[in-house]
């Protein structure tokens, strides 16, 4: 259940990285992946706080993202 929760709100940080994309879509591309990675380390450190395992945390941070970018590519 907590790899559910994890994911759920991992989902929820990469649709704020989507709408903070979204209002900066004049930036460039290195204030971009600056500011993908900061969402990216945020959504490690809470998924590590409620895990408590870093390899759960790895694995669904890596399966929020693909989930994520499916919906994101897809979509359009």
């Amino acid at each position: 259940m907590k790899l559910y929760t994890v994911i759920l709100i991992q989902l929820m940080i990469w649709s704020c990285y989507t709408f903070i994309e979204w209002l900066s879509k004049y930036d460039q591309l290195l204030y971009k992946v600056m500011m993908f990675l900061v969402f990216f380390y945020l959504a490690i450190m809470i998924g590590n706080y409620l895990m408590k395992s870093k390899r759960k945390t790895m694995l669904a941070t890596s399966m929020s993202l693909i989930v994520y970018a499916s919906f994101y590519f897809f979509s359009f």
